[in-house]
């Protein structure tokens, strides 16, 4: 009898030595990647490669089936890049460059929204400073008080941050 006790401690601590790493394992496995790129520019062939970057990011995190949350948030001259106004009078207006591509961009933007689910918050100060009504925003857009203190949260929360170029 005392010899059972030995080796039922035995096959505990082989379990134990077993289960530890699958538990590790299945931890990584379901971890969510997290990145957070800021818009904060009024450049269309940067915002253009930056919808390609996250494009890319959101292809490869679908083949190897991990699971992801990518956002954008807008800031300042980003603002352009949300909706079909030209904000004619502010310091966000559409210009030459932006009007021969912006349907193209704003159809690339919201393809990323519905179809791979990359989450679009916009600056609530950078809206109010070009009086943009709420109503002329891309839809699926959520609106956050400041879009600096967002990004700050969001990286304080595991949030890898991209900024391109």
């Amino acid at each position: 009898m005392s010899y059972i006790l030995p080796r039922l401690l035995m096959v505990i601590a082989s379990i134990l030595t077993f289960a530890a790493p699958v538990r590790a394992q299945d931890a990584a496995a379901e971890a969510v990647e997290k990145v957070v790129y800021h818009a904060d520019f009024a450049d269309p062939r940067r915002f253009s490669a930056m919808l390609t970057s996250i494009n890319n990011m959101v292809s490869e995190y679908q083949q190897t089936l991990k699971e992801y949350d990518v956002r954008i948030v807008f800031v300042s001259h980003g603002i352009r890049f949300l909706t079909a106004d030209p904000l004619a009078g502010t310091p966000f207006a559409e210009d030459a460059a932006l009007k021969a591509r912006k349907k193209e961009l704003l159809e690339r933007l919201k393809g990323l929204h519905d179809t791979h689910d990359v989450k679009l918050e916009l600056c609530e100060i950078t809206r109010e400073a070009a009086r943009l009504d709420p109503g002329k925003i891309l839809s699926g857009v959520v609106r956050v008080p400041s879009g600096v203190v967002r990004l700050a949260d969001l990286q304080h929360q595991g949030f890898a941050y991209i900024k391109i170029e």
